[in-house]
Parts: structure tokens; C-alpha cells; sequence
């Protein structure tokens, strides 16, 4: 039902989209123009897979370093990087901020495994869809200043999330094939976000991979939602 909603309704949905977060974790924060076309794309998870282009993946070539971050984030001045903004965005009661965007107290919910955390050096501030995919996905190709944008991504709320340290080390670099949240209740969101983090991105997807995203698509995932606004920047 949902999708002939969409289907009927589409051009009146899009129009409306500029209009809502992108997620209800955490308001997005503003963005450039240059960086992400004015209107965000919405539709159903099995339309929003169903565009995502099929390659084989080559890791050959890649090495972290091939993404520059954490940069100095999107406030230059506030004297915090990339990842302590993420963390500051994502905080249910906020830290405090010393010297140096040192962070003491402050509380968050790791939502790949619903932690509460209490402790800022206990969490990681991961890529939904991790760096090592993205080379294998199309960013070997990118200019560099396209993968350091990607790295520090704070245009969509869905490209930097901040979870635990011990889920986020058993995420790794794996896509849904191999890897997905522990907790069943939010893999529909981190399925949505992944396709939505690879559209923005204009990133590919291999076999096994699309074959998992269409499990969740078409079954218990058939009512989630993806919205996102693709990058522009070369």
C-alpha cells in the first residue's frame, strides 16, 4: 500500500521533503549548495534499491589514508573536529566541552546495539557504509577532495553515526551480505541508511550485496523509507 501512496502522491511528497529532517535521530545540520543538489530524493526501499548500479568490488589500491579525516569539521572555529561534532549532535544529555573538544559526561544510545553510553572514548564515530566499501564501491575513482568529503560527511545525518567501539570493530569494512546490526528491531533503519549513504553518493553495489538489501526490502523492510540528497561535488 505504501508504495502506490508514494507512486500517487510522489510529486507532492518531493515538494514537501526540503521540509523534514532527514531522520528523527538528530536534525541534519546545514549544508552547501555546492556540495548536495537543492531537493532530496524519497521512496520505498525496494524503489531506492532497485536504482543502485551492480559492479564487482576491487579493493586493490586502497588505504585509509586515501580518505583524509577527521577534518576541522563544520563550525572551523568551535576548535572540535568532524567526529566530536558527530558526537556532540548525537548526545541525548550533552557533554562537557573542554579544552581541546575534550569531552567529559554526556550520555548516548549506540543504536546498532542499543547501548546507553556514558563514556565519549567508549564510542566510534563510524561511516555507515565504511571507507573500505566506498573504494570498492566507486571512490578508488574519486578525486581526493571528493573522498575527504566523503569522510567527514556531515550533509546527511545518515553518513556518520556514533555507536560503540566494540560493534563497530565487528561491523568492519562488511556490507549487509555479512554484517548487520545485532539488534533485530533497528536493521530496517541501518538497511534504509546504507542504501540511502550509497545513492547520495552515487556508490555501487555487488551481487551478494543487493541480492541481502532485497531480502530486507521485500520482506520485513518493505515500509521503510529512504530519503537522501545526492552530492554534487566532483
Amino acid at each position: 500500500m505504501i508504495s502506490d501512496l508514494l507512486r500517487g502522491f510522489g510529486v507532492l511528497a518531493l515538494a514537501l521533503v526540503p521540509l523534514l529532517p532527514l531522520s528523527t535521530a538528530r536534525a541534519a545540520p546545514p549544508v552547501s549548495t555546492a556540495w548536495v543538489s537543492p531537493a532530496a530524493e524519497v521512496m520505498t526501499l525496494a524503489d531506492a534499491v532497485g536504482l543502485l548500479k551492480v559492479t564487482e568490488e576491487d579493493r586493490a589500491g586502497y588505504t585509509r589514508a586515501s580518505f583524509r579525516h577527521w577534518t576541522a569539521g563544520e563550525d572551523t572555529a568551535d576548535g572540535c573536529d568532524t567526529s566530536a561534532e558527530v558526537l556532540l549532535a548525537e548526545a541525548v544529555v550533552a557533554p562537557t566541552v573542554g579544552t581541546g573538544c575534550k569531552l567529559t559526561g554526556g550520555r548516548w544510545t549506540s543504536y546498532f546495539d542499543g547501548q546507553e553510553v556514558t563514556d565519549a572514548g567508549s564510542l566510534d564515530v563510524a561511516h555507515t557504509v565504511a571507507l573500505g566499501e566506498a573504494w570498492d564501491s566507486g571512490a578508488s575513482a574519486w578525486t581526493a577532495g571528493r573522498r575527504e568529503a566523503y569522510a567527514n560527511d556531515q550533509g546527511a545525518d545518515v553518513s556518520l553515526v556514533a555507536v560503540t567501539s566494540r560493534t563497530n570493530r565487528r561491523k568492519s569494512d562488511h556490507d549487509p551480505a555479512d554484517w548487520m546490526p545485532p539488534s533485530p528491531e533497528v536493521q530496517c533503519r541501518y538497511t534504509g541508511e546504507w542504501v540511502s549513504t550509497k545513492l547520495r553518493w552515487q556508490l555501487t553495489a555487488d551481487d551478494r550485496e543487493l541480492e541481502a538489501l532485497k531480502v530486507y526490502a521485500e520482506g520485513p523492510c518493505e515500509d521503510t523509507i529512504v530519503r537522501y540528497a545526492p552530492v554534487d561535488r566532483p
